[in-house]
């Protein structure tokens, strides 16, 4: 069983910035790409950010070169900075990683999910 465990949601106002931070634990073999999702009320999860485990990054359009995107490998931790930070951001962010791990003597891969963290941008 992988865990995915987010930190750094706040209430921030307009132009703020905060850094999301997520950590795997777990018994696995490997960790491949981890990235950011949001989902704001009534709308559906949408991609923000991914870093595979080289450091290549991509980034929603809205993101726009407000947000970066990066990891410690060391740590199995992922952050995500974001900057200018805009109303429209306000949703739960989720941490996402696909990797893989040992079972039953096979490797299997996996793709697992964090239970969120609250980012609210209001004045």
């Amino acid at each position: 069983q992988v865990q995915l465990v987010e930190s750094g949601g706040a209430l921030v106002q307009p132009g703020g910035s905060l850094r999301l931070s997520c950590t795997a634990s777990g018994t696995f073999r490997m960790l491949n790409a981890m990235g950011w999702h949001r989902q704001a009320p009534g709308k559906q999860r949408e991609l923000v950010a991914t870093i595979t485990s080289g450091g290549s990054t991509t980034y929603a359009v809205f993101v726009a070169g407000r947000f970066t995107i990066s990891r410690d490998n060391a740590k199995n931790t992922v952050y995500l900075q974001m900057n200018d930070l805009e109303p429209e951001d306000t949703a739960v962010y989720y941490c996402n990683a696909d990797g893989n791990q040992w079972l039953g003597g096979d490797v299997r891969n996996f793709n697992s999910w964090g239970q969120g963290t609250q980012v609210t941008v209001s004045s």
